[in-house]
């Protein structure tokens, strides 16, 4: 038998078609997957090496496959909306997660933002958190375990942010936020991360991002503040047909970051803009003096 992972009984598989279709089943011994009129039995699955071509029960073929973090969170039972892996990616190298990283999340929703900080974190680093709604949390901690097994680096806590973050007092490297008004946590954060920590918060619309940037400037402790969004185009290869597919993952989110550093470098964008422009005065005021 060939050298790599084999499918458990118990684990999370896809089988695939050849149109790229993909469909999820849990393992158990004894079970039957059924599809379109045909049949497979787990226990047929159970064993076979990762990516191998199975038959259903009237011919279709199709690839059985563990699957990776981004095809799960797209199939994975959910509470709250995931967060899309085009997302997931640019989050945890812009909040610059890193092996052994302390790390504090708000909120946890269906766990896929979660899933990704502890494979970023590894098992020296902690993620701890916060979930208000008892049944997003329940629904996560299914995912994550049914994905990644028992995790020991990960405490989720029915708490409510925006009162507060009882651990840290300083000690967190990265605070990452994905709710619907980030901005009241912006202070929270503040105590919460040691000096040259990131924050970074995941928003969907326009509002809510000015009113993230204006907290962030208020707190006067933030700097090298950045707003931006991902669009993902995939394309269409097939010999000389060259063209990008018909749909996108275009707009989902912005995503801010910025550092806690020491104040005094940098004031408020609304101050800075003022200061500016009475620059620009005072040189064109002196450029009319010496014409005349």
């Amino acid at each position: 038998m060939s050298s790599g992972r084999f499918l458990q009984n118990g684990q999370r598989i896809h089988l695939v078609d050849k149109k790229s279709r993909q469909y999820a089943l849990t393992l158990k011994a004894g079970e039957t997957f059924q599809y379109s009129g045909e049949t497979i039995q787990h226990d047929e699955l159970i064993g076979k090496a990762d990516g191998s071509l199975v038959t259903l029960s009237r011919g279709k073929r199709m690839l059985a496959l563990l699957p990776t973090l981004g095809e799960y969170v797209l199939k994975m039972p959910r509470g709250a909306q995931v967060i899309y892996p085009k997302d997931l990616a640019m989050i945890t190298i812009w909040a610059d997660v890193y092996p052994g990283a302390r790390l504090f999340e708000a909120g946890t929703g269906s766990g896929a933002l979660t899933m990704a900080l502890l494979r970023a974190v590894g098992p020296s680093g902690a993620v701890v958190s916060y979930e208000a709604r008892e049944d997003f949390a329940r629904t996560a901690m299914k995912n994550i375990e049914r994905y990644l097994g028992p995790v020991s680096t990960l405490a989720v806590k029915k708490k409510d942010v925006y009162e507060g973050i009882d651990e840290g007092d300083g000690t967190f490297d990265r605070v990452v936020l994905d709710l619907p008004e980030p901005w009241r946590v912006v202070p929270h954060a503040l105590r919460a991360l040691r000096s040259g920590g990131l924050y970074l918060s995941y928003v969907p619309t326009v509002p809510q991002v000015m009113q993230t940037v204006e907290a962030l400037e208020r707190a006067a402790q933030f700097g090298l503040i950045e707003t931006f969004e991902t669009l993902l185009r995939t394309w269409n290869i097939q010999g000389r047909s060259v063209r990008p597919d018909h749909r996108m993952v275009a707009h989902s989110g912005f995503i801010t970051v910025a550092r806690k550093v020491e104040p005094g470098l940098w004031g408020s964008r609304a101050a800075e803009a003022t200061q500016d422009g009475q620059e620009e005065e005072r040189e064109e005021s002196m450029k009319s003096e010496d014409e005349s």
